[in-house]
């Protein structure tokens, strides 16, 4: 049977690094796996949307409404944009930053309040957490992406070791330690 972990987040927060590490790590654990980037407007800190398809054999890389188990979110509003992407029984792991989109920096708009209560509302599988503080206590604010694994690594039956031993392969090694720390920290 197929899973599918969606990434969203806000261009420059390092979900292609994210994407990549549980790439890497479901390769080795055996699955065919697909993964897919969509760039939004990506260097702007715009939408950036990518698909991690694995299971025995996986066809298209692609996620359709409805069929995300996961979606893991750099950001409160890239939750509630893609939530109905999620599938019944699904789970959405959350940092709880607000990141602005242009609409509110111009002042076209304001930003939507009580998101996570709203989706819990809706019976949504929320797990929500303020990944941007745990990744400046790990050692530096860029390590969101790596809090985010680490929480979602709670839902895969997959060893710890193990992910750490993707990190130590897809980190570049200067990096490592921190990242790491950013991972056992969102591990919880």
């Amino acid at each position: 049977m197929t899973k599918n972990v969606m990434i969203v987040g806000v261009g420059g927060q390092g979900s292609l690094l994210a994407s990549k590490l549980l790439g890497y790590l479901l390769l080795n654990e055996g699955y065919d796996v697909k993964v897919s980037e969509v760039h939004g407007m990506s260097q702007r800190g715009g939408s950036v949307v990518t698909y991690v398809r694995f299971g025995e054999k996986v066809y298209s890389p692609v996620i359709d409404k409805g069929e995300a188990d996961f979606i893991v979110s750099f950001e409160k509003l890239e939750a509630a944009r893609y939530v109905e992407y999620l599938k019944k029984g699904g789970r959405i792991v959350v940092n709880t930053q607000e990141i602005d989109p242009m609409p509110v920096i111009t002042g076209a708009a304001s930003y939507p309040e009580n998101l996570i209560d709203k989706m819990e509302a809706e019976g949504i599988a929320v797990d929500a957490m303020d990944c941007l503080s745990l990744a400046e206590q790990a050692g530096s604010a860029k390590a969101v992406n790596l809090v985010l694994m680490g929480r979602l690594s709670r839902y895969f039956d997959i060893p710890e070791e193990k992910w750490i031993s993707a990190i130590e392969k897809c980190v570049p090694e200067k990096f490592v330690e921190m990242n790491k720390r950013a991972f056992a920290l969102g591990r919880g």
